[in-house]
């Protein structure tokens, strides 16, 4: 009989059959894939108008570079090591807190 393993008859196959279950599989799959654009529906949102202003952007980045030979610059400007927070800090129109992006 089929489910039965040996002479005996005692030991059963315990198997899974994996055909059926990938069939099964695949049908779910094909059912979600038309499912699933259906149940997106639009749902209109309220959402509350901003009142805040802009941030002005600095028209021209500060640059800090570091050259081959180890030095800084600052905006082109070469600068003693020591020096480069007190530099910065003194540029006219630019925060204390804001980005410095460093290329070398």
């Amino acid at each position: 009989m089929a489910g039965f393993r040996g002479s005996d008859g005692d030991d059963l196959n315990h198997e899974i059959n994996v055909t059926p279950f990938i069939d099964v599989i695949l049908v779910l799959l094909i059912i979600f894939m038309v499912a699933a654009p259906l149940s997106t529906v639009d749902v209109p949102v309220d959402l509350p108008g901003s009142t805040a202003s802009q941030s002005q952007r600095p028209e021209e980045p500060i640059f800090l570079t570091l050259q081959k030979d180890l030095t800084l610059s600052l905006k082109n400007t070469a600068i003693a090591r020591g020096a480069a927070g007190g530099s910065r800090r003194g540029d006219a129109g630019q925060s204390r807190h804001a980005d410095l992006p460093a290329r070398g």
